[in-house]
């Protein structure tokens, strides 16, 4: 299925690769569908990768692990919540966060409160506020990202 964007063109997508997100998210609730796209050449997989609707050519979001930005990050989520999502185990879940980047890279800030949870197996995603009142939506995090980078490079 070919699926035209705006920042990768024309993208030949496995129609298996589509990610359903039966509420859509925040701000885009009738874009439904979605893919995850690597902007790389060498077939590794990168530290920040694109959320990219199906439904709507413009729509691609920056989303990247929120262990890298914050190890330690543990969102309270209801149970409730989760359920649409089919039976979650730890292999089966990818959690990511929508980031900013500025013209100044070093205020480049991360989406702590609204993570996108995505059950790999049903292709079902959701994205979810969470009830930590510690998590930001705009947590800056360039140093992280650079220790991150730097133990990767193994420096």
């Amino acid at each position: 299925m070919l699926v035209k964007t705006r920042h990768f063109g024309e993208v030949d997508l496995d129609e298996s690769k589509i990610i359903y997100f039966e509420n859509g998210i925040l701000g885009f609730e009738d874009c439904k569908e979605y893919t995850l796209i690597y902007d790389n050449e060498d077939g590794e997989r990168p530290d920040i990768s694109w959320l990219q609707s199906v439904d709507e050519v413009a729509l691609a979001i920056p989303v990247i692990s929120p262990f890298i930005v914050r190890p330690d990050y543990n969102p309270e989520i209801e149970d409730e919540l989760l359920k649409p999502l089919g039976e979650l185990t730890d292999d089966n879940t990818a959690v990511f966060v929508s980031i900013t980047v500025p013209s100044d890279i070093e205020k480049i800030t991360a989406n702590l409160k609204a993570p996108f949870i995505i059950n790999s197996n049903d292709r079902k995603g959701a994205q979810i506020i969470v009830e930590n009142s510690e998590y930001e939506v705009k947590y800056r995090f360039y140093d992280q990202l650079m220790a991150h980078k730097a133990a990767k490079e193994g420096k």
